[in-house]
């Protein structure tokens, strides 16, 4: 028995090992925007081509695809909803923290998205990943009709776009910033 403990102990301290140093790589990444998308964009492209040259797995691909929206309706929708606020200003509730002027007498406030960056970027990759190992098994491959999967997913991707859109024109929020205004000196 005692063995056996010992045994359970080693086991959680190269668990415990192991997490810290994932943990470890994945915060030094954490700066490194462009290259952590572009090994996405690899990654993606390394899928896609792995669908296209086998023509299968197209379920797979299309799970992948519908997830991919999700996250990036997440990534472009603000933390604390306007729509929710106005609602419940309505209703005579209101709920405390930082929230999107809705008027221009509003003071600026910064956007908040629902899903970090870093989160879209791993969870996107994650994602990825796994797809890619899913078409490793022919038992995955269902046969579909992939033509209405495609028209399915573009419909669908137009909808959600166009209210998202409209989202944001109605509440007047941009979820992507430019960086710091730079100002130039005039010459009077």
């Amino acid at each position: 028995m005692n063995a056996e403990e010992n045994g359970d102990s080693t086991l959680n301290s190269y668990k415990v090992a192991y997490h810290r140093r994932y943990q470890a790589w994945l915060d030094s990444t954490t700066p490194h925007v462009t290259p952590r998308w572009v090994a996405f964009g690899v990654l993606l492209v390394t899928f896609m081509l792995r669908i296209v040259f086998s023509q299968g797995w197209y379920i797979i691909c299309y799970g992948l695809g519908i997830y991919l929206l999700n996250l990036f309706l997440a990534f472009l929708t603000p933390k604390f909803d306007p729509a929710l606020e106005e609602e419940l200003e309505m209703e005579g509730q209101t709920e405390e923290g930082p929230s999107l002027p809705t008027k221009s007498d509003e003071e600026f406030r910064p956007f908040i998205r629902r899903l970090p960056e870093f989160k879209f970027w791993y969870s996107a990759t994650k994602a990825t990943v796994i797809s890619l190992f899913c078409t490793l098994f022919t038992a995955l491959d269902l046969p579909v009709f992939w033509p209405i999967l495609l028209m399915y997913f573009i419909l669908l991707f137009a909808l959600t776009m166009k209210r998202q859109i409209q989202h944001m024109l109605r509440y007047k929020y941009l979820p992507f910033t430019t960086g710091k205004k730079q100002y130039t000196k005039s010459n009077k």
